[in-house]
């Protein structure tokens, strides 16, 4: 719904930020790590992982909650 107020922790935010300017394209977990994130030495990419479900356990019941897509063994994608 439009106008929806949610509350989303610096990292949630900057992950939805990076998957919303992409909208349909698959971002893999590398990419998400360097722009969300600013890491440069990649290490352990299922970080993203947990942090995905928390976003989307932020989104729930929101009209964004069925549009983060997992992308098996890549990463996320953002449907409009």
């Amino acid at each position: 719904m439009a106008g929806e107020h949610l509350t989303l922790t610096a990292q949630e935010f900057a992950l939805l930020e990076v998957l919303v300017k992409t909208p349909g394209a698959a971002v893999s977990r590398e990419t998400l790590l360097r722009t969300a994130w600013g890491y440069q030495d990649l290490g352990e990419t299922r970080t993203v992982d947990v942090h995905m479900l928390r976003l989307r356990k932020a989104l729930a019941g929101s009209a964004a909650e069925d549009m983060i897509e997992t992308v098996r063994g890549y990463g996320y994608r953002f449907e409009v």
